[in-house]
């Protein structure tokens, strides 16, 4: 079984993120850069697939600038086989990526297509479910649980009554949430390793995808500070305040 895994540069968790000063976006000058903490769940799940046999071929799919490739080699010294980079400086949307991506799947015929649920930048949890739609696929969207059962895959997902299991017939996308594994560090000799795997460099012509921006961004604010708590005497006095000052009663 061949599995393809989507991959998304952001700036590091860790990172407070700054809006520019004149409010065009967020400002990524000397800003460490990492891979999307749902991303590498995905590629996580790939390679414990391969390890118990299920998964002959992992590739790691990116699309964004050159850096981007940085990324690519993490999921290469996690254990992915090769990696696949589409190369491009422009703001590229959910739907753009999701064509990009099924062109790629076109070319490259997985059985399975596993990504995070969303990116942390700009948290629109979107690109699978598009992906799938424009494979005409299954898909399986928060999985927290992913067994493979002969031809098929049983999910578990994580909904407001409890827990729910789907059955999927290969070939499907799967997206995934934070309860699914717990993401490896790359070793060392991995991660050399990685620096000998080939990533594939493609333009979003090659595959005749137009990636033009069909969203404007008006203004980047960031959100008011949050103010001082303050200390109550009484139920009375909270409800007061909940209904005169808060205006939620």
């Amino acid at each position: 079984m061949k599995v393809l895994v989507a991959v998304k540069r952001v700036v590091d968790f860790n990172v407070k993120v700054r809006v520019k000063s004149d409010g065009s976006g967020v400002d990524l000058a000397n800003v460490k850069m990492s891979m999307n903490p749902f991303c590498e769940i995905a590629v996580e799940e790939a390679v414990r697939m391969k390890e118990k046999g299920l998964a002959s071929e992992i590739i790691a799919v990116s699309v964004g600038p050159t850096q981007a490739q940085e990324t690519i080699r993490t999921a290469l010294a996690m254990g992915a086989d090769r990696g696949i980079l589409v190369e491009t400086d422009q703001t590229v949307e959910p739907l753009a990526v999701a064509k990009l991506l099924a062109k790629i799947v076109a070319e490259e015929k997985p059985d399975l297509v596993i990504l995070g649920k969303q990116a942390i930048d700009d948290d629109s949890n979107q690109t699978g479910q598009m992906l799938a739609a424009l494979l005409d696929w299954p898909q399986g969207t928060f999985a927290s649980e992913l067994v493979k059962q002969d031809d098929r895959l049983l999910l578990t997902r994580e909904v407001d009554g409890g827990l729910q299991t789907l059955k999927l017939q290969i070939p499907a996308v799967i997206t995934t949430d934070l309860r699914l594994n717990e993401p490896r560090y790359a070793s060392l000799p991995n991660i050399m390793k990685a620096k000998r795997k080939p990533i594939d460099v493609k333009k979003p012509d090659d595959y005749g995808v137009d990636i033009t921006p069909r969203l404007d961004v008006l203004s980047t604010e960031e959100p008011p500070a949050r103010s001082a708590g303050v200390i109550l005497e009484s139920v009375a006095e909270l409800v007061d305040k909940l209904k005169n000052e808060a205006g939620v009663l």
